[in-house]
């Protein structure tokens, strides 16, 4: 389902760039996004371990910039745009941490699905991750993006800065891969 936050994003902006009131709003921002922003994360990075810290990262990143956010997105797509980036910066310095290749995002993605103890799908469901584990990054992205999240494709152009058109060829890509991938 699509996430609608039930705030009003002008008004929280205001109260988080103003002294007074930061350190409330930042928490209403946390109540607000945290869970959201984990499981887009966790959907890039597979492990939960993982995921908490780097939700914590990115809250952190936020609060660090708060003064630089000049309002031209709306403030949920610049959170996911730093939650997305802080998980693609991530899974490169553990490819190069454990020596893999650039395109070995599959067998780093795999080997967590397998390792996470917090992982309690079935065997379709792995089947579904291993599927689209090996997706290109963007089609990845935009997979769990439509697919998952039901984001509309507007707001994944704002978030990504890729047109809606590519976004679509992406998805359709994508799905005809994991689709593919599942009936082999």
């Amino acid at each position: 389902m699509a996430y609608t936050p039930p705030i009003d994003e002008k008004e929280l902006i205001k109260q988080l760039q103003h002294p007074a009131t930061a350190s409330g709003a930042f928490n209403v921002l946390l109540k607000t996004y945290s869970q959201p922003v984990y499981w887009q994360i966790r959907k890039m990075v597979v492990s939960h371990d993982d995921a908490n810290d780097l939700v914590q990262n990115v809250f952190l990143k936020v609060w660090n910039n708060l003064h630089n956010f000049r309002g031209d997105a709306k403030l949920s797509t610049w959170l996911f745009k730093i939650a997305i980036n802080e998980s693609i910066n991530f899974i490169n310095k553990e490819k190069q941490r454990l020596q893999l290749s650039e395109d070995a995002d599959e067998s780093f993605i795999l080997n967590n699905i397998e390792a996470d103890s917090f992982f309690d799908g079935d065997d379709l469901q792995k089947e579904l991750l291993k599927a689209i584990a090996s997706l290109p990054e963007k089609q990845k992205l935009v997979f769990n993006m439509r697919y998952f999240d039901e984001m509309k494709y507007e707001d994944m152009s704002e978030i990504l800065g890729t047109s809606v058109g590519a976004l679509k060829a992406s998805y359709h890509h994508a799905v005809k891969k994991v689709t593919e991938k599942l009936l082999s």
